[in-house]
């Protein structure tokens, strides 16, 4: 068996991979598509030489691939699939069903533009399609974090006061194909911090229940109450799992990842690969003594609203990798909610970038801090 450690130079597949055979997952349902298919492929390889021991399903569509996820779950395994774009949306009514079943499931989605027009780059329209299923999102910027956060996605979703599977993104190619130096845990640390899986609904032959069957309204309602509480319980589960994780990897994110924001008058906010460009421009923009800054949201869903309420700036500028048609950019919408319950009344310019993969830059975050509200519009660049 191959033994893997220290610092390795891997794509962000790769890295998302190397999580997945550390945490001992037991069953992994899939479907090929692009850019996810070399995390199933590097898996496949792993399983192979014998440094995972996982049965591997490879089904005929997406839709069967989240099925089987659900199967296993149910019937007590740690489970992990992946998939991008069209796959993701194929995926659809069994996402809800993972979510609402409570089954702990890590998903990795190398985020890719949705067709027509057909496109294999990124931008983050799948995942922002599925918001309300009940999915934890959470998205990495770097492989390092990629690799973390399918650590933490685990621990996190199966902690019983959530219950709950998570979506770890990738931007698709930009980072899931990029290589970039990262560092290993050794696995028994690993092994160690993320434990035993135990789904406290599991199926039991010797104790059976009914599960799925219809619901009267009250039950109905009081089950998606408790469903709802346990997704927004997994920001504070997160932090938890946050400082643990701290322990073994020197490494911490949180919900958000703020960069010279203490004084900003200008704040950019966004998700993923782009925020990096962010941060460059804030630099650059101190330079010509324009007090900027950026926040990266990594906590999509539940969304970190505290966070972001306690921004003091005078012009906030979301960056946006998806589009809403007839309303405003689903990121945007999320950030003016959270500044409305602060009390927070700062100009929102809302701005669509980076769709299809279009290279969203440093020079770009520069211009957009030129921008002006301008009512309902949202600029696109």
């Amino acid at each position: 068996m191959k033994k893997y450690e220290g610092h390795l130079y891997i794509t962000g597949n790769q890295a998302v991979a190397h999580a997945v055979r550390q945490c001992n997952v037991e069953v992994i349902a899939a479907y090929p598509i692009t850019p996810q298919t070399t995390i199933i492929e590097t898996l496949a390889d792993f399983i192979a030489e014998g440094s995972l021991r996982a049965k591997m399903s490879l089904l005929e569509s997406e839709h069967s691939a989240m099925a089987a996820c659900i199967g296993a779950s149910w019937a007590g395994a740690r489970v992990f699939t992946a998939t991008s774009s069209q796959g993701l949306l194929y995926m659809c009514e069994m996402l809800h069903w993972a979510a609402r079943g409570r089954f702990p499931i890590v998903m990795a989605v190398a985020n890719r533009g949705l067709a027509p027009s057909w496109t294999i780059k990124n931008d983050h329209s799948d995942a922002m399609s599925q918001r309300e299923t009940g999915w934890i999102q959470i998205y990495a910027s770097t492989v390092q974090e990629a690799y973390d956060s399918v650590i933490q996605a685990y621990r996190v979703g199966e902690d019983k006061r959530v219950l709950a599977p998570v979506m770890v993104n990738l931007d698709g190619f930009t980072l899931s194909h990029i290589m970039q130096p990262m560092e290993l845990i050794k696995d028994e640390l690993v092994s160690e911090f993320v434990g035993e899986v135990d789904i406290p609904h599991k199926l039991d032959f010797d104790n059976p229940f009914v599960f799925g069957s219809n619901m009267e309204p009250d039950d109905y309602m009081r089950e998606k109450e408790n469903f709802a509480k346990g997704v927004s319980r997994a920001e504070s589960v997160l932090m938890e799992v946050e400082n643990e994780f701290e322990k073994i990897s020197g490494r911490k994110y949180g919900a958000v990842e703020k960069y010279r924001t203490e004084d900003a008058e200008i704040v950019f906010i966004s998700a993923g690969t782009i925020a990096k460009e962010a941060e460059i421009a804030v630099d650059r923009l101190r330079e010509k003594g324009i007090k900027a800054g950026a926040l990266r949201i990594r906590l999509l869903r539940p969304f970190p609203k505290k966070e972001v309420g306690e921004i003091d700036a005078e012009k906030i500028i979301v960056a946006n990798r998806a589009f809403s048609p007839g309303s405003d950019a689903q990121l945007t919408q999320d950030v003016k909610c959270a500044l409305f319950d602060a009390g927070k009344t700062p100009e929102v310019i809302s701005v669509v970038c980076g769709l299809g993969g279009k290279e969203v830059t440093a020079e770009d975050f520069m211009k957009m801090s030129e921008l002006r509200a301008a009512g309902e519009e949202v600029w696109w660049i």
